[in-house]
């Protein structure tokens, strides 16, 4: 493949995660959101607010650069759809969560979205390992996070019965 033909591939890789990304910022919580800020309990650990903008650019980043080396493999090509279905699907489930969490304000139903999303990336990486290794590497530091998260979230909704 040359230049020519995987830079239109990039720019789609790239347009696809961040626009999932601004979707799913969409429900995230103005500053001095009543039931964010004043109402929820978390942990003490929880991150602090400023940290998440870059983490997460960082990863849907990571994430743009292995869906244009999968694409690059070749749409053709059966294990090329798979991983796509794969990766739609774990899109869909990252923006669920910040809608199930944020937007509706309930930590159990963002519990279960975030579990399917976790079980998703899992698939995603194993999918994405038969076509490149570099790109199921890629998705590992998304795992990491997700799982942090996941742990968050459940802490959080232990916290506020």
């Amino acid at each position: 493949m040359t230049m020519k033909t995987s830079l239109p591939k990039l720019a789609l890789s790239l347009a696809l995660c961040f626009t999932a990304a601004f979707t799913g910022s969409l429900f995230t919580p103005e500053k001095g959101s009543a039931w964010y800020y004043v109402q929820l309990d978390k942990p003490s650990w929880n991150p602090p607010d400023w940290l998440f903008p870059p983490v997460w650019s960082l990863l849907f980043l990571m994430m743009a650069i292995a869906f244009w080396m999968v694409l690059k493999a070749g749409v053709e090509k059966n294990e090329v759809r798979t991983a796509i279905a794969f990766f739609a699907l774990q899109l869909f489930l990252n923006m669920s969560w910040s809608a199930a969490f944020f937007g509706l304000e309930t930590p159990l139903l963002g519990l279960v979205v975030i579990v399917l999303l976790w079980l998703a990336i899992v698939a995603t990486i194993m999918q994405f390992r038969k076509i490149s290794a570099v790109s199921a590497y890629l998705l590992v530091p998304y795992l990491l996070w997700v799982s942090f998260a996941s742990f968050l979230n459940f802490t959080i909704w232990q916290l506020n019965p």
